[in-house]
């Protein structure tokens, strides 16, 4: 199988230039592209002239991660997708215990590797750590991390399993099944649109497997960290988006409790003094109601709707019942 490492990137250089130089040494049996969001900084120029080798896919406009990727993937010829954030170191022989993967397992459509934080390299790091699930709400969380709990990696996660969604940080994909979803849904820009693409691929009946003997570092928030308030926007809006597409059965019972929980959020948020992020969910909320009709007709073309949560409420276990790590639930 040939695999592509595709890693995207606008105004990243000094990111390029720091976790670039491992991406080479370690993936000799890759094809390596930069696909640049229409950058303003040196990046091209310095790819150019340091890495000849990584091949350049210069988009028209920055469209954020799910475009971003839509754009550049039909310059790409390669069997396996590698989706790779510029803010990842990778380590020697990452790729081959993925590859052998899909080749073993034809059904299955997407892997995640181990993600260790490059900051803390004992601990799991936040965007997937050891794979993600997802609970009756649309709430997503990982083996490793629940919330802002995140586990030490003592080997309790060294393992292959079958996971309901892979981080983007580092997602490997069939690239017949990436264009047969149609990619990802550009209307998110950026975050959660891994996990629509995962429960888009499960209702077809793909696979998607974390697999531990692959590990690799991610500094995380390069782009938006936890402080910025579009990043709540986001996550909050985009998580609505996904469940109101993808989820099976009745809709508006999961909506309504859903957005019960969503302004406890936000009141918690309050007592905290980060009256910017309460807004940021109002806002969620606005662009959610704003685009339900459209949500719902795609919601309609889509048949195929599985429910693949293991927890009725993450919010609950975590909260409530002070479960803080994946083994406890």
């Amino acid at each position: 199988m040939k695999i592509a490492v595709v890693i995207l990137n606008w105004n990243g250089q000094q990111l390029l230039e720091q976790f670039l130089p491992s991406v080479t040494k370690h993936s000799s049996e890759a094809t390596i592209y930069v696909a640049d969001n229409a950058s303003t900084d040196a990046s091209v120029d310095f790819i150019e002239s340091n890495f000849p080798e990584v091949k350049i896919i210069q988009n028209k406009d920055n469209g954020g991660y799910a475009k971003g990727y839509n754009d550049a993937i039909p310059f790409v010829e390669e069997d396996i997708l590698c989706l790779l954030n510029s803010d990842i170191e990778v380590t020697e022989g990452w790729l081959k215990p993925i590859v052998q993967t899909f080749e073993q397992e034809p059904n299955t459509g997407i892997i995640q590797p181990k993600l260790l934080d490059y900051k803390q390299k004992t601990y799991f790091e936040y965007a997937g750590a050891a794979g993600g699930f997802i609970d009756k709400y649309g709430y997503p969380y990982c083996r490793g991390r629940i919330f802002n709990t995140i586990e030490k990696d003592n080997g309790q996660y060294n393992d292959t399993a079958d996971i309901f969604w892979a981080s983007g940080a580092c997602f490997f994909i069939r690239t017949g099944i990436f264009k047969e979803l149609k990619g990802f849904d550009a209307s998110f820009f950026a975050h959660m649109e891994e996990i629509d693409l995962c429960w888009r691929a499960k209702n077809l009946g793909h696979n998607i497997k974390y697999v531990g003997d692959s590990t690799v570092y991610h500094v995380g928030g390069a782009t938006l960290n936890n402080t910025n308030p579009r990043k709540t926007y986001l996550n909050f809006r985009n998580s609505l988006f996904t469940l109101t597409k993808n989820a099976s059965g009745t809709i508006f019972d999961k909506i309504f409790v859903r957005l019960l929980l969503d302004g406890i959020a936000g009141v918690k948020f309050l007592f905290e003094f980060k009256p910017k992020h309460t807004l940021a969910i109002i806002k969620a909320h606005f662009s959610f109601y704003k685009n339900l009709s459209k949500l719902l007709q795609i919601r309609n073309l889509n048949k195929k709707r599985v429910n693949y949560y293991q927890r009725t409420s993450i919010v609950v276990d975590y909260f409530v019942n002070k479960k803080t790590n994946y083994n406890s639930l």
